[in-house]
């Protein structure tokens, strides 16, 4: 027993660790694709060739993310085979038709067109280049599109059939699939989440940048206007991850109750008819005693909860954690004898939501006052230095935000690997030991924080150079034989 819990602990840490990682640069490398293509749509509008060089310039940390990108999916992918064999064999034939179409058809046309946009600038008219950005832009969705596919089947699962004699669920309908109302909710909410990143990430670079420059250089223009395009896309998707995020929130209450509830901090129902204020007050701060689930602390806001979760300033009824275990227990309990309790993890659930939605607003108060600073005719960005270091460290944010809504998505899900059909105790591979799973997230997380480091050094190289890097390396290139030619002399 000892050594199951082990393997378990260590491949859901494994999990988590690969998963984490990769969806640093999964948001990143869509939102950055989408700010350089806008870029060189200005230039291709305003016929100015600051925006051109603006889309080659940050184009180099967007293909440095798409790079990293790949290489943390491929090892994501691996450790499915080597960690999750039983999940792989029940569910592999839905799980893997949409991973297949994902990397046949959108992976390989994101990476085609990338390529051709890349190497040829001077081969197409402006009109035309510009359109396989866009095609990049497009088919990096399709290919969230169709990864997404597969994650809401593990939440919701639709279109599928048990095989009684295989031991197995089999597709019955891509249709229900792609329709399935998780994805619908789940899908917005992480391309918005994409604008975001890709946002503040070029704000917040060219925001360290300016801090650096000194007064009238003349890469100050290009810096400001690159934060400006930035947040316009950065506020776009901070408005619409406000909304889907409480589209999503009002789905949870019917298709995951229990995840509602934790994220809420209820544990005993709360039914707003048998209340003198007819309302649902709502948590700021819960604290939940982990081996009673039970709420020991809490500081409430009168009649929010019912706003939030009600969409009016009265009514509503939010189902407790308690409640919600016992009915699951009658539920479930027969089929699956091995799981204790059906709670999740109140505590980490209820705050990383609130990370989530709080850092949100954090990220569009930031962008609001970062763009009325770098409006024209004024230099308030550039005279309060304090601020560039606040959107400076904003670059960081969207990765804890975005690590926050998957720690909520994921661990709401606890203890099913696909909701309501299979735990995770029972997806685990039956033949792996503890020390294959030591060593190998060893390696993993050291592998991770080389590609983080190198990562980070690159475009952070990239950004000290500036945008006129090459163009200075082509009106003065350095003599090979110089070093070669000093020394002579001094010989």
């Amino acid at each position: 027993m000892v050594t199951l819990v082990g393997i378990l602990d260590l491949a859901r840490f494994q999990f988590a660790m690969t998963t984490i990682f990769h969806f640093f640069f999964v948001p990143m490398s869509i939102g950055l694709g989408v700010v350089v293509a806008l870029m060189e749509t200005m230039y291709v509008i305003k016929k100015d060739e600051v925006y051109k060089k603006m889309a080659q310039f940050w184009s180099k940390i967007f293909l440095l993310s798409f790079a990293v990108g790949v290489v943390t999916g491929i090892i994501q992918e691996f450790q499915f085979g080597m960690n999750w064999s039983e999940y792989s064999r029940y569910v592999g034939d839905i799980f893997g038709a949409p991973l297949a179409i994902e990397a046949l058809v959108a992976f390989f046309a994101e990476s085609s067109f990338i390529g051709l946009w890349s190497f040829t600038w001077d081969r197409f008219k402006p009109a035309i280049h510009v359109i396989f950005i866009w095609i990049v832009a497009f088919a990096s969705s399709l290919s969230a599109l169709w990864i997404l596919a597969a994650n809401s089947f593990m939440q919701n699962p639709v279109g599928y059939a048990i095989d009684n004699n295989m031991g197995r669920a089999e597709l019955t309908s891509i249709g229900a699939l792609l329709t399935n109302k998780q994805l619908w909710i789940e899908f917005p909410h992480v391309i918005v989440g994409t604008l975001v990143t890709g946002g503040f990430i070029v704000a917040g670079m060219s925001a360290f940048k300016l801090l650096k420059l000194k007064k009238n250089d003349p890469q100050i223009d290009f810096f400001r206007k690159s934060i400006n395009i930035a947040l316009f896309v950065g506020l776009i998707g901070v408005g619409g991850a406000l909304y889907t995020g409480d589209q999503h929130a009002f789905e949870l209450q019917s298709m995951q109750p229990m995840k509602y509830a934790a994220m809420e901090g209820v544990d005993e129902t709360i039914d707003s008819s048998k209340r003198a204020d007819k309302a649902q007050p709502w948590s700021l701060i819960s604290v939940t005693n982990p081996k009673t689930h039970k709420v020991i602390a809490r500081v409430e806001v009168p009649y929010a909860l019912s706003i939030l979760g009600n969409h009016s300033l009265t009514g509503g009824k939010t189902v407790g954690t308690t409640e919600l275990n016992k009915e699951f227990e009658k539920k479930y309990g027969k089929t699956h004898d091995g799981i204790k309790d059906y709670y999740v993890p109140e505590n980490t659930l209820f705050y990383a939501f609130r990370v989530m939605a709080m850092g949100a607003g954090l990220l569009g108060l930031v962008a609001v006052v970062a763009l009325w600073f770098n409006r024209k005719k004024t230099d308030l960005i550039l005279t309060q230095r304090w601020f560039l270091w606040v959107l400076g460290i904003m670059t960081f944010f969207p990765f804890v935000v975005n690590t926050a809504g998957w720690l909520v998505t994921e661990l709401g899900r606890y203890p099913w690997v696909v909701y309501g059909l299979m735990t995770i105790a029972d997806a685990v591979s039956p033949n792996v030991s503890t020390a294959s799973l030591l060593i190998s997230n060893i390696i993993y997380f050291l592998t991770f924080a080389a590609l983080g480091g190198v990562m980070i050094w690159l475009s952070r190289r990239a950004l000290h150079a500036g945008p006129d890097a090459e163009k200075e390396a082509e009106l003065s290139p350095r003599d090979p034989y110089e070093d070669l030619a000093g020394s002579e002399e001094k010989a």
